[in-house]
């Protein structure tokens, strides 16, 4: 079990909700097989990663993890990386895969369904706030810092959100807020996102954290889904209806960030299409990356992979393995070639790149066999069964 240096009071008794049923059907090939969470990030980690080292790392010791679609890379992933969780230490890690667990012909039918449907279990460990978290962002972010504004200001609901330019913002949900930040209205993917009070060219963006007193969200959820007319999810219906009939305070996402003293921006990626993904990996091999996996104040855990260390072999003119400002995963072996500004993930099976072949601006994930002959493309981006496609 990792030790934290210290204790936060509030997220020691919140329980983290993980919704990570996401399809991810734009990131094309790399959910064939496996739910947009379980897509690999980095070369070692999974996007789910950092939403739990997050939560981890802020003090929060009860996670519960909702899973639908195409799961078992996923459940598997949790059961041998996430594992370390003691009930003796008053600890819990819950997964939760969609079970008809209300009704004999009913599957998760949105994001909020997917916590009534556990009201059960969450209860048993009576925690006295949840927060919600969606499991397929890239960030780091003090949770902690989020429930002591929303226990501050009595919200019923806070809103974890970030700046963006106004015509960015058509994509996200869209809180208008006042002076004061309480949050006025909100829109899911507006054409005309609203702009802030005295900055109109910037606009708030829902990141899909939400934090609520245990006891009023299921008041909430029960209400929901006894309404026909809902969808039973959080952005389309419940946030919708908390803002007109409650309390709902935004949180900026800079007030809680979390940046080591090489991370000079305030990191928050969506990684939902191939362009998207392509970029925040690639990003990663810049001398200072915008995004620091190197802090061990906030380190992102996840599941070690047992692989042998990666490999450079040959020194000959014209057949010299050799990666600049790449990332190489245990388990690959250069052969002969070039990996420049590249990403290789890390493998279960050794993986080559041999002569001649050569990799620039590449994402490569999970690579199996043998990558031989002609260089490959830039901005290319290849999936686990070894088809490839252009970022």
């Amino acid at each position: 079990m990792p030790t934290l240096t210290t204790a936060a009071s509030l997220a020691r008794h919140t329980m983290a909700y993980v919704l990570a049923g996401g399809r991810g059907s734009r990131l094309m090939e790399l959910t064939d097989k496996r739910a947009k969470p379980a897509v690999f990030f980095g070369g070692k980690s999974r996007i789910i990663d950092f939403a739990l080292s997050n939560a981890l790392n802020s003090g929060i010791r009860h996670i519960g993890v909702a899973t639908q679609y195409k799961a078992h890379s996923l459940i598997r992933h949790l059961q041998r990386g996430w594992n370390f969780f003691r009930p003796e230490r008053n600890e819990s890690f819950d997964i939760l895969p969609a079970s008809q667990r209300v009704s004999d012909d009913m599957w998760y039918a949105g994001t909020a369904d997917a916590v009534f449907q556990n009201i059960d279990i969450i209860d048993s460990y009576a925690p006295e706030r949840l927060i919600i978290l969606a499991g397929d962002h890239i960030y780091k972010m003090d949770y902690e810092l989020m429930l002591q504004q929303h226990v501050e200001q009595g919200a019923d609901v806070t809103i974890g959100c970030f700046v963006v330019p106004r015509q960015e913002a058509v994509g996200f949900g869209v809180m208008g807020v006042d002076e004061a930040d309480r949050v006025v209205s909100f829109l899911e993917k507006p054409q005309d996102p609203p702009g802030l009070p005295g900055d109109p060219d910037r606009a708030l963006a829902s990141m899909g954290i939400y934090v609520f007193d245990t006891a009023f969200l299921f008041e909430q959820l029960r209400r929901d889904a006894a309404d026909p007319h809902s969808s039973h999810d959080f952005g389309k219906d419940l946030i919708p209806y908390l803002v007109q009939h409650g309390k709902a305070v935004a949180h900026r996402f800079e007030r809680s960030c979390v940046r080591s003293s090489a991370e000079a921006e305030v990191y928050w990626r969506d990684v939902g299409t191939v362009d998207a993904y392509w970029q925040a990996n690639i990003d990663l091999t810049d001398v200072v990356p915008a995004l620091d996996l190197y802090d061990r104040d906030w380190p992102i855990w996840t599941y070690g992979e047992i692989t042998p260390p990666a490999k450079f072999v040959h020194d000959d003119d014209g057949r010299r393995g050799q990666a600049v400002d790449a990332l190489v995963s245990g388990g690959c072996i250069v052969s002969g070639s070039t990996v420049r500004r590249s990403l290789l993930a890390r493998v279960a099976t050794p993986a080559s790149l041999c002569p001649s072949s050569h990799c620039w601006d590449c994402v490569i994930d999970r690579p199996r066999g043998t990558w031989d002959g002609s260089s490959l493309p830039p901005r290319f981006l290849a999936s686990p069964r070894h088809t490839a496609f252009p970022a």
